[in-house]
């Protein structure tokens, strides 16, 4: 009896590793495949009955057709490794450019910052600036949330204050080619690579607001001087590290989010993981428990004044937007 229990134990969980890797091979064909829609439908409904047929014979105890099967997983594999991520693509216009900087004791110079006047999604003036900033009067870093798709997912964006007024945005994101558009499933399968777009917020936090619609929340951080300075500087070397080697963006492990957790865990190796990480919408109370969020008042109370959306919008394209979504 203990046999049998572990033989179909065994069995189940081939199955369960088996029907996984056929989920994954079905997702790299139909993103990946160079080929015409027709063709990718056809290579994932033969791939479909093969997978079907496999997981059969594998209950049946005949190894043959699971053997077969495991030859075009391991060859797909061997396809996949191929997949290599570029930075000669056509890129859409938004992250056509990717920011580098250079530092000189504590002036830092960024080419380029971006600072589109967006009048649409779609209708804009395309404007990139060389902007010099000194880290000696970074005064705050806030973080901002873009809901587009529920509550539970959002995009995540961090803003540093300096002491003239200005704030500079610096936000990782897909780097879509032009007419393509985000998909977070083509997101586990190479589909995007990762960018690092450095902006004015009159640029990047109106154009989610009011062009496309979304809903953003803008928290301020308790962060002391020396640690905005290195948080500032991890992203230069974050911009500094995709432009020698290009990366793909991946929709679990590598996104908005988990890569600024990593840049926060070098500075302060202590943060916990947690699973609002993943789930970035939740990200505001993964930092209300850390106590890493300015204000007075329980949370609920910061989040009511952390919606900036209504207020973004009537700022429009006023000259002092980041002053008037902050009043």
């Amino acid at each position: 009896m203990t046999k049998r229990i572990l033989i179909f134990a065994a069995m189940l969980i081939a199955s369960l590793l088996l029907a996984a890797l056929a989920a994954w091979g079905a997702g790299a064909l139909w993103f990946q495949l160079p080929a015409a829609p027709i063709v990718r439908q056809l290579a994932l409904g033969g791939w479909a009955i093969l997978s079907v047929a496999a997981l059969i014979f594998l209950w049946r105890r005949s190894w043959l057709p699971p053997a077969i099967w495991l030859a075009l997983l391991l060859a797909m594999m061997a396809w996949w490794s191929t997949i290599k991520p570029s930075h000669d693509r056509v890129w859409a216009d938004d992250v056509a450019r990717m920011v580098t900087g250079t530092v000189d004791g504590d002036i830092v110079t960024l080419d380029p910052v971006r600072n589109f006047d967006w009048r649409s999604d779609t209708d804009y003036k395309v404007r990139w600036e060389r902007r010099q900033y000194d880290l000696r009067q970074l005064r705050s870093v806030d973080v901002a949330l873009s809901y587009w798709m529920g509550p539970a997912i959002a995009h995540t964006l961090v803003s540093f204050g300096f002491a003239d007024g200005r704030y500079l945005t610096f936000s990782i994101e897909i780097r879509k080619e032009r007419g393509e558009s985000f998909d977070a499933l083509a997101g586990f399968f190479k589909r995007y690579e990762t960018v690092l777009i450095a902006a004015d917020e009159r640029d990047i936090l109106r154009v989610r607001t009011n062009a496309r619609g979304e809903d953003m929340w803008l928290y301020r951080l308790k962060m002391p001087p020396e640690m905005m300075r290195s948080l500032f500087l991890a992203y230069l070397d974050e911009g500094e590290q995709l432009r020698r080697a290009p990366r793909f963006y991946n929709t679990l492990t590598g996104n908005c989010t988990t890569i600024i957790y990593q840049m926060a865990r070098r500075i302060q190796p202590g943060l916990p993981l947690d699973w609002r990480l993943l789930a970035s919408g939740y990200l505001d109370r993964y930092l209300y428990d850390l106590g890493a969020l300015q204000g007075q008042g329980g949370f609920d109370a910061l989040r009511q004044r952390a919606h900036i959306t209504a207020r973004a919008r009537a700022a429009g394209d006023a000259a002092d937007f980041s002053q008037r979504i902050r009043d």
